[in-house]
Order: structure tokens, then C-alpha cells, then sequence
């Protein structure tokens, strides 16, 4: 992607990474890794790279992955969206639009995510929250900061009908 800014991940390339690192276990969230993201906001929405239909489905069929993540904000370029339309027409998800990415080891995290509002749109904003090894140098712990892992409040969260959510007022 530094060299070709619409580059197109292959089954190629998830291979050898998979020579690097292992195979991709069945089960995983897998984040294509391209630091589009490291630009924002002053990222070409025209031109990205991209995660081509044959490593998605790859990825979904081979390799049996929950689902995938990028940084651009479209999974693809064609005029279709081919990979796009695959995996929404197939009951996958995906993430667009993550950032950060360069802050992760290559593999060895486990991802925490609160669920996304389905009802009245089709998309949504989420946290992804990635737990690393220990000894891995970027993020904070517990108890190094007052807000990790979360702020305290004394005050519990209630249902406001008003609002139409939890709130603590």
C-alpha cells in the first residue's frame, strides 16, 4: 500500500503472512493492516487500498475467520464493490474506518467490542478494544491511569425513557 495507494490485499499476500505468523485460526478477527488510517484526516477517499473478493472469501471460507477489518472506509474499489457486496450478501461483517492498527502486534490479541445499534441505520461507531500481550509496549493497563480499564462512577446507569437509554441522569 506505500508503494500503490489502491493496492488490493491478495490470497497471496495472507499466505505469506501466514508463512510469518501461522496459520489464521478458525474463529479470528483478522485487520488489514495498510496505515491509510495514519493520514487522517487528510486521506484520498477516492483512492485506498483494498481487500480483494478473493481474499475475503479466502478469508471467510478457507480460513473461517468471525470477520475482517480495515482502515479505509469501503472494503474495495471495483465498481461493484465486489467484496463488499460478497460479504454483506453472504451474513458476514466487517469493520471499516479502524485506526490504530500500527499499534498492534501482527497476531496474539484478543478484541473486545460493544455491540452496535442495528435498528434505524446500517451502519454504526465502535470501540474495538484490543487486549495484547503483556509485554507489549503500546496502551495502558489497569490501574495506570484512573480511567483504565474504566472511569468509576458512583451513580449507576438507569433507563431514561426520555432519552431512550441508559444514563446516569
Amino acid at each position: 500500500a506505500k508503494k500503490n495507494s489502491s493496492y488490493a490485499l491478495t490470497v497471496d499476500d495472507v499466505l505469506g503472512w501466514e508463512a510469518e505468523n501461522g496459520r489464521v485460526p478458525r474463529g479470528s478477527v483478522v485487520f488489514v493492516r495498510s496505515d491509510w488510517s495514519r493520514t487522517w484526516p487528510r486521506v484520498d477517499t477516492d483512492v485506498f487500498p483494498q481487500v480483494s473478493l478473493d481474499a475475503v472469501q479466502f478469508l471467510h471460507l478457507q480460513r473461517g475467520i468471525l470477520f475482517h477489518g480495515h482502515e479505509p472506509l469501503d472494503t474495495d474499489m471495483t465498481p461493484n464493490f465486489d467484496a463488499e457486496a460478497w460479504i454483506l450478501g453472504h451474513g458476514y461483517a466487517q469493520a471499516e474506518g479502524v485506526a490504530n492498527l500500527h499499534l498492534l502486534p501482527p497476531k496474539g490479541c484478543l478484541l473486545s467490542t460493544g455491540f452496535p445499534k442495528f435498528k434505524g441505520g446500517a451502519g454504526n461507531y465502535v470501540r474495538y478494544v484490543a487486549v495484547c500481550p503483556e509485554n507489549w509496549p503500546h496502551g495502558v493497563s489497569p490501574g495506570q491511569v484512573p480511567e483504565a480499564p474504566m472511569q468509576h462512577f458512583e451513580e449507576a446507569l438507569v433507563w431514561n425513557a426520555q432519552k431512550g437509554y441508559r444514563s446516569r441522569s
